[in-house]
């Protein structure tokens, strides 16, 4: 993901295909693996009753085809069950990316291992956790920018 001008923070989808893929890549099957086109399309088809071919969806996905019907993003919130202002309001759009961005995180083990952990630590022991990892990652950071020793 893009990260923002604020260090660290995921920058929010911007234009449609964005905000589409943005769904893709953070809104799983089950099994976690990613909804293939024809998933989604077959599902806002059946949603809509009218057209919506996977051609159309990979169109929309990768900005080819920027103008979709109300429905048809009606559609694709329903089927990734995001309210449908994420297409229409910037601002509330917004919001629930910063929340799409937070379940990406997630579902990788160990940050959910450690979120999970820290579910009953006071707020003292939560800032306490969160300097630290502010501390790891400027240092993380510091050495990815440095030239390799040879």
């Amino acid at each position: 993901m893009v990260e923002s001008a604020r260090k660290g923070e995921p920058a929010e989808p911007a234009g449609l295909a964005a905000k589409i893929e943005a769904l893709f890549q953070t809104v799983r099957r089950p099994d976690r693996e990613q909804y293939s086109n024809e998933e989604v399309a077959t599902a806002c088809r059946a949603a809509t009753g009218e057209s919506f071919s996977t051609t159309y969806l990979w169109q929309l996905r990768t900005g080819r085809r920027d103008n979709p019907t109300k429905r048809h993003l009606e559609a694709l919130a329903q089927f990734f069950q995001v309210p449908p202002a994420y297409f229409f309001d910037e601002q509330e759009g917004a919001e629930i990316a910063r929340e799409l961005a937070l379940l990406g995180a997630l579902r990788d083990a160990g940050v959910r291992s450690l979120a999970l952990r820290a579910v009953n630590l006071s707020p003292e022991g939560l800032d306490t956790v969160s300097e630290l990892i502010d501390v790891i990652a400027r240092r993380d950071a510091a050495r990815a920018t440095r030239p390799a020793s040879s």
